[in-house]
């Protein structure tokens, strides 16, 4: 599980940060990505990468605003052009379907892949397999935004094979029994139980994507005990009165809520152009004085979200 950042900006696009967008690869657990936002250019930024288009089966839009869905016209044309010939489903807040509808029928644009839409209201689930679960609630920005919760499944523990081995129990089938928790009889006559044997469950990651907000609960209900939470931190905390103005968090705001809700990492993104390289530095540095684990990402980071057992 993966992050990789296509746009860090906010509002409009800059030559150092592109608008809001980031791919979330899944490549080792479903072989899939799953795309947040989709701002202007997102296709341009996936050329720079070694994300497939084809790979992209879900899209998440956290709200309406322009610099993070002008993109999605062009990214659905181009994965048409690109091999993608498979079903992908786009949820975001009311209008989007008649949004890429109209913009598709209006450009003569046909896909060569079903299209589906699923519109959202808050506290929805988006998704529950056997592996993964989505759900949504509303955050605080003047329109409707939302941000999402992405909650693995927990894995089984592992088998002990080193103890299995000294035993004497013979590489092949019995293993696989015993992984199941079943009971098997050696050759000798002993009796082993696969329960002993398999270690404790390993904790399925969680991760929050927040979109644009200024602080409230549901942000704190959606990032709680989070292992990595993604946050808008749009404005350095001397310009607070602006981001409230704008309905928009502050990098500290953001430090404080991941402190609060005791998630494992922040990562900071969606920052004002006004912000230029040694203003960035400060950006971070403030952060980590409330959140330590504070981290300002930049177009094309990727980070990996580890197992903490």
């Amino acid at each position: 599980m993966e992050i990789q950042f296509l746009g860090t900006g906010s509002g409009v696009p800059a030559k150092h940060r592109n608008v809001s967008s980031l791919a979330l690869k899944l490549l080792d657990e479903i072989n899939e990505i799953w795309l947040f936002d989709c701002g202007e250019a997102t296709q341009h930024q996936i050329l720079r990468t070694t994300l497939k288009p084809r790979k992209v089966t879900k899209i998440f839009i956290t709200h309406m605003h322009g610099d993070h869905i002008f993109g999605l016209p062009g990214f659905l044309s181009s994965r048409a052009f690109q091999g993608g010939d498979s079903p992908l489903t786009i949820y975001g807040p009311k209008g989007i379907k008649d949004y890429v509808l109209m913009s598709l029928k209006l450009s003569k644009t046909f896909l060569k892949y079903p299209l589906h839409f699923v519109e959202f209201k808050d506290g929805d689930q988006l998704l529950k397999t056997e592996q993964f679960s989505v759900t949504v609630k509303k955050v605080s920005h003047g329109i409707d935004s939302f941000g999402f919760r992405i909650e693995e499944k927990d894995h089984q523990g592992t088998l002990d094979a080193k103890a299995l081995k000294e035993l004497g129990v013979p590489f092949g089938p019995l293993y696989g029994k015993l992984k199941n928790g079943e009971t098997v009889t050696l050759k000798d006559g002993s009796v082993v139980n696969g329960k002993d044997y398999i270690g404790p469950d390993i904790k399925g990651r969680k991760l929050a994507i927040i979109g644009d907000t200024k602080p409230c609960k549901n942000a704190y209900d959606i990032a709680k005990d989070v292992d990595v939470l993604v946050h808008e931190g749009t404005f350095n905390h001397d310009d607070k009165d602006l981001a409230y103005a704008y309905n928009h968090s502050t990098n500290v705001q953001a430090a404080e809520l991941a402190l609060k809700a005791k998630v494992g990492t922040l990562l900071l993104t969606h920052i004002s152009s006004r912000y230029l390289a040694n203003d960035v530095k400060v950006l971070e540095k403030q952060a980590r004085e409330v959140f330590k684990e504070s981290y300002l990402m930049y177009d094309f980071k990727e980070y990996e979200i580890k197992y903490n057992n």
